[in-house]
C-alpha cells in the first residue's frame, strides 16, 4: 500500500474525513501528494490542530517510505 492509500485511509477512519472532503483535496493537490494535508487545511475542512496530527503521524512513517 502506498504512503498515500494509507494517508486516506487515516483521514477517512481516523480523521472522520468524508471521501468527497478527501477526493476534493486529492483534485487541488494534483501531481502533488504530499500536499493533501495542505489542501485539507487551507479549504477548511480540517483545523490547524487537526494538520499537526496529519503532519505528525506522516513523520511517523518510516523514512523510507515516499508521499507518493
Amino acid at each position: 500500500m502506498t504512503t498515500q492509500a494509507r494517508l486516506i485511509e487515516y483521514l477517512e477512519q481516523d480523521m472522520g474525513l468524508s471521501k468527497h472532503a478527501i477526493a476534493m483535496a486529492v483534485r487541488q493537490a494534483g501531481a502533488l501528494p504530499n500536499l493533501l494535508p495542505i489542501a485539507l487545511w487551507q479549504y477548511g475542512l480540517i483545523t490547524a490542530d487537526q494538520l499537526n496530527q496529519i503532519l505528525d503521524w506522516l513523520e511517523a512513517l518510516q523514512p523510507s517510505q515516499s508521499l507518493i
